[in-house]
């Protein structure tokens, strides 16, 4: 629990410090992105196929920091960095180094509690290592469809 807590105000006090590209619009559009895809990837991969859970395979009030309050300031900013209008190496690099750090932070997750909260059932880290880069771009491809809306309105 412990390292929940801490990720949950350093990614957060992260976030609100640093994060300064976005509208409130965009903000409340990409949260709510990150929390809605997260909880359908968490339902189906962590509930119905026990791949993986938070603190234990039940659905609990105490896995809802993890849900709601982790992912969308690490997507926030994954994008308030991204180098939108540099080089395809650059921005390759970019989703790499944050596959990365993403993979080191699940490594960390995972440590045995209090420290960690995140538990393997069948799924491995080597799992998610290639996933990562298409998540990051799927979050990456729905702000670009949120700005394009914004302009043509």
């Amino acid at each position: 629990m412990f390292g929940l807590i801490i990720s949950v105000i350093l990614f957060n006090t992260a976030a609100i410090i640093t994060v300064k590209r976005f509208t409130k619009n965009q903000i409340v559009h990409i949260w709510t992105f990150t929390m809605i895809f997260q909880f359908f990837v968490d339902l189906y991969l962590g509930h119905k196929y026990q791949a993986y859970w938070y603190f234990s395979k039940e659905i609990e009030w105490s896995a809802l920091p993890a849900l709601t309050l982790l992912g969308p300031p690490a997507i926030l900013l994954f994008l308030n960095r991204f180098p939108f209008q540099t080089s395809l190496l650059k921005r390759f690099l970019y989703i790499s180094l944050w596959s990365i750090v993403l993979i080191i932070y699940e490594a960390l997750a995972s440590l045995p509690e209090p420290w960690g909260f995140f538990n393997y059932g069948w799924w491995k880290l080597a799992y998610s290592a290639p996933i990562y880069p298409f998540l990051l771009i799927i979050a990456l491809s729905y702000y670009k469809w949120i700005c394009s809306l914004e302009k043509t309105s």
